[in-house]
């Protein structure tokens, strides 16, 4: 077995598309020899469910996975199979990734064989390949984004909550505005205490409007105001990035809400 990452560089087509279709693209790419076909067959669809549960698990897009027709299959294989995503934008689906199974083709090709002690003569091997690439993240901001930005599914995102202080005004004394940073702070603690990933953004050089469209267009799946009227009643107000709904949560069970 052999599994590797590495850049591929293609010349052969025109009109690339940043992650979609590009000129140099990073791809993850595996290679096995199996004795039997049995063996082999086996392993292109335990890949294919791999490749699935990335799409499915990790970025949260629906995914129809199967085999190609003859006419689509890789050049070389016995069969490919496929996942397909599909762009509501365009209306078009989109390869996500493959898994084929090559058969001897390569392995007589290239006189690749081994000893079977069964039949005490040397065998060619068959042999799989299996990609995803870059082309996953192209995918997952086409199906996810929206006119404001990037939509993170919470399992990538590099912070799944950011919260933001609000109602810092002129009018709010030292003490008050001191106390309202605190509890964002102690909020942000209990965030990180539970295993989320989240950012306290206290910059006070930039409106609380600023940030919001800021984070927005990150796509940070999670945004939390706390202003004085929000400490007045113990609570958060929390904003989901992918449908805008706003809603309010205790302070005291805050880690189990979100």
């Amino acid at each position: 077995k052999l599994n590797q990452w590495n850049n591929v560089v293609r010349w052969e087509f025109k009109n690339p598309q940043p992650f979609l279709r590009t000129r140099e693209f990073l791809w993850q790419e595996g290679h096995t020899a199996w004795a039997t076909e049995k063996e082999a067959s086996e392993e292109v669809y335990q890949i294919l469910d791999l490749y699935t549960r990335v799409y499915t698990d990790l970025l949260a897009i629906p995914v129809i996975k199967g085999r190609k027709t003859e006419k689509e299959k890789f050049a070389g294989a016995d069969w490919t199979t496929t996942i397909e995503g599909y762009i509501a934008a365009s209306g078009r689906g989109i390869q996500a990734a493959t898994s084929h199974h090559l058969g001897q083709n390569f392995s007589k090709m290239f006189d690749i064989t081994f000893e079977n002690p069964q039949a005490k003569s040397k065998q060619y091997v068959y042999q799989n390949s299996w990609g995803i690439t870059t082309r996953t993240i192209g995918v997952m901001t086409m199906i996810h984004g929206d006119n404001k930005g990037l939509v993170l599914p919470p399992r990538i995102a590099k912070y799944q909550v950011v919260i933001v202080p609000c109602g810092i005004t002129a009018s709010l004394s030292k003490e008050d505005e001191d106390a309202l940073i605190q509890t964002c702070k102690d909020v942000e603690g209990k965030l990180k205490k539970a295993g989320i990933r989240v950012y306290g953004d206290y910059r006070d050089n930039y409106r609380p409007g600023w940030k919001f469209n800021h984070w927005e267009m990150k796509g940070v799946p999670i945004r939390v105001e706390f202003g004085p009227n929000d400490k007045s009643r113990s609570q958060l107000t929390v904003v989901l990035r992918h449908t805008g709904n706003k809603s309010t949560i205790s302070i005291d069970n805050c880690e189990t809400k979100l």
